[in-house]
């Protein structure tokens, strides 16, 4: 990155919408969740409107994507490294693991679908306060 890079808000937005259309979510659910209106995020997404650091904290966080992809367009670091350094989620070969798999193993391929449509739905509001 180049000192006194600029962010390009415009590219910025794109990101955003992009990342929230792949979890499915309209603009209205998108904002709902993030506690912004959504005339505001669809400013976001159009490049119109410059956020703070608090607003790209939390539509980073709701998106599941680092602030380094967010501004930059690319991963300065390896966040599951840092999350496994934590120990947030345990070992790769931990039992919750296994038993995951099996569970995804015995699903046919519409049930695997609607797993994935219920994962795309809940995942903006882990972590939610």
């Amino acid at each position: 990155m180049k000192k006194n890079a600029k962010i390009d808000n415009k590219t910025v937005g794109q990101r955003i919408r992009e990342e929230r259309e792949k979890l499915g979510l309209s603009r209205e659910e998108f904002a709902e969740i993030i506690g912004l209106s959504d005339y505001y995020v669809g400013q976001l997404e159009r490049g119109e409107r410059q956020m703070s650091l608090p607003v790209l904290v939390k539509i980073a966080n709701c998106l599941h994507i680092s602030l380094d992809y967010l501004i930059w367009g690319k991963i300065t670091f390896d966040a599951y490294y840092i999350r496994d350094a934590r120990n947030i989620y345990g070992s790769p070969d931990s039992s919750q693991d296994t038993e995951l798999i099996e569970l995804i193993n015995k699903c046919s391929q519409k049930e695997l679908e609607l797993v994935k449509k219920l994962i795309k739905t809940i995942l903006p509001y882990i972590g939610k306060n």
